[in-house]
């Protein structure tokens, strides 16, 4: 198959390019794809070793599988966000624990020289909602990370997620108020 520049062809192209075998193609999508996969996993997981060596999977298993996808209507980043919340879920079944951030991943560059009780309390809040939001169920920190992090809408989350805009928009309200319950019950 002939070359192609990568800023010329469409998703979709590219996509039944990866179908029929084409590498370059599958490599492409793979750039399109692998930091929004990782920052999911990541945000899942707490833990850089693991979120690298998960999404190392997620692609893994996409270009084991990929001559077998079937366009049905989404798009190729929902069947990517399934195969890594699946991996997430045996990973958590795994490990039975939850991970924890370590320390030196946070920035420093947040840091405020003249108010350092301030970046330390920042730090402290920032550590309890994330421990708050990895107690939530799954789907819901499936929907916080994709709102969030990704920056999507109601209606992508929905195609991702496979649930009505609707839908996302009452799991998101219900998932703002647990929040919020769980922050007042932790004193913040």
């Amino acid at each position: 198959m002939a070359e192609f520049k990568v800023s010329e062809i469409s998703d979709k192209e590219v996509l039944e390019r990866a179908i029929h075998g084409n590498a370059e193609a599958f490599s492409i999508l793979y750039e399109r794809n692998v930091s929004r996969i990782y920052n999911y996993i990541y945000y899942r997981t707490g833990s850089v070793p693991d979120a690298e060596d998960l999404t190392s999977r997620v692609f893994h298993r996409a270009l084991k599988h990929i001559g077998s996808y079937r366009n049905m209507g989404v798009p190729f980043s929902a069947w990517l966000y399934r195969i890594a919340h699946n991996l997430v879920a045996n990973w958590y079944r795994d490990n039975s624990r939850r991970k924890e951030v370590p320390l030196e991943i946070y920035s420093v560059t947040h840091h405020q020289p003249n108010h350092p009780e301030l970046s330390l309390v920042q730090h402290q809040e920032n550590e309890i909602l994330l421990g708050t939001i990895r107690k939530l169920p799954p789907d819901r920190q499936k929907l916080l990370i994709l709102k969030y992090v990704e920056g999507l809408s109601n209606a992508e989350i929905g195609m991702i997620m496979g649930r009505s805009e609707g839908a996302i928009k009452g799991l998101y309200h219900r998932t703002l108020v647990t929040l919020r319950n769980e922050m007042k019950k932790e004193g913040k």
